[in-house]
């Protein structure tokens, strides 16, 4: 196998699914921040979109059942190259264009090692601490309405 790619499969790409799906989360704001704060903003071309359209949503009875269309959702895309080469891409919720964009603007700079650090540090970190923030938010006010039901036992049996 030739050196350029030996780490392809199914294994490989794994890291950029996860960093793709923290982008897919992030908000507008965080996203419109990071890329203000970002220091060295490099030339971006847009190749496609944003462009928003719908999806349909599918789902199992039972999680293991027959399929069935559950509904549509709306669904926003992108795809850019970077000055380096660097083609990133992003596919989000919603109808948020530029989140999306910047989103695969991080991408496509997540893709470029020396660039890579910056980006786990700078922008995914925040926003995997800020859903875990919100999942403990929510399990705390989950954990307030728990009810414990417990048998009694009249003593007159």
């Amino acid at each position: 196998m030739s050196g350029e790619n030996q780490e392809a499969g199914p294994s490989a790409d794994r890291p950029r699914k996860a960093a793709m799906a923290l982008l897919a989360q992030a908000t507008a704001r965080e996203m419109n921040e990071f890329w203000a704060n970002w220091h060295d903003k490099p030339q971006v071309e847009t190749l496609r979109g944003p462009e928003t359209g719908l999806v349909m949503v599918r789902g199992r009875i039972g999680g293991g059942g027959a399929p069935f269309n559950l509904g549509e959702a709306t669904v926003t895309r992108a795809t850019v190259r970077l000055d380096s080469g660097a083609v990133g891409h992003a596919y989000a919720l919603g109808r948020e264009r530029e989140k999306v964009r910047l989103a695969a603007v991080f991408d496509a700079l997540w893709q470029d090692e020396s660039q890579r650090g910056a980006v786990e540090n700078v922008v995914l970190a925040p926003i995997a601490q800020r859903l875990d923030d919100d999942l403990q938010v929510k399990r705390a006010e989950t954990a307030a309405t728990k009810v414990d039901f417990f048998t009694m036992v009249r003593g007159d049996d």
